[in-house]
């Protein structure tokens, strides 16, 4: 997605969620900023992601689950073909 991620994951138990977000978040961060050099200059020292997280636990719907997230980006792409994109600046003469 252009402005958020959707990850389906399995953690082991003997990791915590937030000290897996942490890592995730953290190396994700500098891979992104070795990859792609002018991220770093645009963010400079300010945090590349957002500095909470949404977790839930899956049990049963799984599956509803994966639907949802494979879903998300058909409707994203659906939603970007309807929409009408002003190039002009309706304020400039």
């Amino acid at each position: 997605m252009p402005d958020h991620v959707h990850l389906l994951l399995s953690i082991p138990p003997k990791y915590s969620v937030s000290s897996f977000m942490g890592y995730l978040k953290g190396k994700s961060t500098v891979m992104l900023f070795e990859k792609h050099a002018n991220l770093k200059y645009k963010f400079g020292n300010r945090n590349f992601w957002a500095t909470g997280y949404y977790v839930s636990t899956v049990g049963l719907n799984e599956a509803t689950i994966r639907k949802y997230i494979q879903d998300q980006e058909k409707e994203d792409i659906m939603k970007d073909k309807l929409t009408k994109k002003e190039y002009k600046n309706p304020f400039k003469g």
